[in-house]
């Protein structure tokens, strides 16, 4: 019964939180709140039960096997991810850890693990408000991503040193499990996509990941995490990721309820997380710097800082077992660090548009392989390489004229190059492509983009840099096909609207062959 009354307390402040475009965790990390101020007011059982314990472990650990599905060796070993992840690290240790020291009366190993936890930027939030702008693939977010796989796994490290237990000697036996990856890429083959793909997820990671590991005397955590890396270049691993996504979702909420009724924050606790909210700002500045150093133009390297500019969740898990004592400051720094960077992340392109004449000098000289200016000879460019970009693209290429694709997603234009396709890789939101685009030949494109703004940014710049041909377009809804006429479309086809007049159509078609 006091487990339900909990979840109703979540369900409630989860919604209202999001019915204000704020991700649900901070209403979670707010009902724990709550249910703890209720105990001393109404007298509502207000302590962790062993069921609530069990479930914020599992979502712990499925959190992490969803990291370790990510980790592609070819997309971590880039300088601009490890170095970038590195170097943050180093230099937010170095910043906060004496302040914290001087400033706040603690020990030196005290002030340090604060500031481990407080260097570690949101995996939750951040590929939540990537994916909702569609931008994981691009390249500001595969950055983005990278980096943060390199965070979780220094985190991972913490926890492995911090815990200072001995693994026993059965513990070697992991050094074999690389051996049956074959096993189980035929088990996620045959597993289909169905509930079999997401209790295979289960089954890796918290039984044979998890409890494995725990039984040898090794990190459940690092198992779970191993698992998800030995899955990682399966084809399917982003299948198993999206199944397994609501799940771990479900779970964490036991791990953020959990937190909030560990007690409620004291005057110093909420002291403690409005100084280091006042101080979040470095962290972005630090990551563009950084960034910079790697030749990232300045539009990514802004995109990126500003997407990691928060604090973990990740660091909550450190603290939780490092330093429990510091659990309530940490979890209201994070949730003020959400309130402030999901709004903000959502406004970053225009953001970057009004500062770009002043970040853009900062930029080193020569380019970075993945940016390098666009230079085209075709006469029609269809910008958005998914279902309408490709029958587009497979429509018009009998027709004798000559044709690229463009899309954000290294991945989906490896794959399209390969099966023929005459592709490129940029991003249609990038105003410094428009500005620097080469493209004499050019003269039809289509925005086929699934992104509204992506088609409103691209038909505006190609109009303000002089391009006089035509473009067309196609969207869902009457008011964006009016705003990318705005911008600069010649005409915008809107989807379900003529879908259903071609439908209609078809069938006074076959009235009038009956007639």
């Amino acid at each position: 019964m006091t487990e339900a009354v909990w979840i109703i307390f979540a369900f409630g402040l989860g919604a209202g939180v999001k019915i204000l475009g704020l991700p649900p965790l901070i209403g979670y990390l707010a009902a724990g709140f709550a249910i703890s101020a209720s105990s001393q007011f109404i007298g509502l059982p207000a302590e962790s039960t062993a069921a609530l314990q069990h479930l914020a472990h599992l979502g712990v650990l499925l959190l992490l096997f969803t990291v370790g599905l990510k980790l592609k060796i070819k997309s971590l070993a880039r300088p601009e991810v490890i170095g970038g992840g590195l170097i943050h690290f180093i230099i937010s240790c170095i910043i906060f850890a004496p302040g914290i020291f001087y400033f706040m009366d603690v020990s030196a190993y005290t002030a340090l693990m604060l500031a481990v936890a407080l260097s570690f930027s949101s995996t939750v939030l951040a590929a939540k408000v990537l994916e909702g702008k569609r931008e994981l693939r691009a390249f500001h977010g595969r950055v983005a991503i990278g980096i943060l796989v390199v965070q979780d796994l220094i985190a991972l490290l913490v926890m492995s040193i911090t815990s200072g237990s001995a693994p026993s000697m059965w513990a070697l036996v992991v050094f074999g499990i690389p051996l049956l990856r074959p096993v189980f890429y035929k088990l996620l083959d045959f597993s289909g996509q169905d509930e079999l793909l997401v209790l295979l997820g289960l089954l890796l990671a918290l039984v044979i990941g998890g409890f494995g590991f725990e039984s040898v005397g090794l990190s459940s955590e690092l198992g779970a995490l191993a698992f998800g890396a030995l899955l990682a270049n399966h084809p399917r691993s982003p299948e198993l990721s999206k199944a397994l996504w609501s799940i771990k979702e479900v779970f964490l909420v036991g791990f953020f309820l959990q937190i909030g009724i560990g007690g409620l924050p004291n005057l110093d606790a909420i002291i403690f997380a409005l100084v280091v909210t006042l101080l979040l700002p470095i962290k972005g500045i630090l990551f563009f710097f950084i960034l910079l150093v790697f030749k990232l133009r300045a539009r990514s390297a802004f995109l990126t800082g500003l997407s990691l500019t928060n604090f973990s969740e990740f660091g909550l898990i450190v603290a939780s077992l490092i330093l429990p004592e510091w659990l309530v400051p940490l979890a209201l720094a994070v949730s003020l660090s959400f309130l402030i960077s999901a709004p903000l992340y959502r406004a970053a392109q225009p953001l970057y548009e009004k500062l770009s004449s002043y970040l853009i000098p900062f930029e080193r000289k020569g380019f970075h392989p993945d940016e390098l200016p666009l230079k085209l000879s075709e006469e029609v460019l269809i910008i958005g390489m998914g279902r309408t970009g490709t029958a587009a693209y497979l429509h018009l290429e009998n027709k004798g004229l000559s044709m690229v694709g463009m899309d954000s997603d290294p991945i989906k234009i490896e794959k399209l190059s390969q099966e023929g396709f005459n592709t490129v890789f940029a991003d249609a939101e990038d105003q410094i492509l428009w500005q620097q685009l080469e493209a004499p030949n050019l003269k039809y494109v289509l925005l086929t983009a699934n992104d509204v703004e992506a088609k409103i940014i691209a038909a505006f710049k190609l109009r303000k840099y002089g391009f006089n041909g035509v473009i067309i377009s196609h969207s869902s809804f009457a008011e964006d096909a009016a705003a990318i006429n705005a911008a600069g479309a010649n005409y915008t086809h809107q989807t379900f609207s003529e879908t259903g007049v071609g439908l209609a159509k078809h069938l006074l078609k076959e009235v009038n062959k009956e007639a």
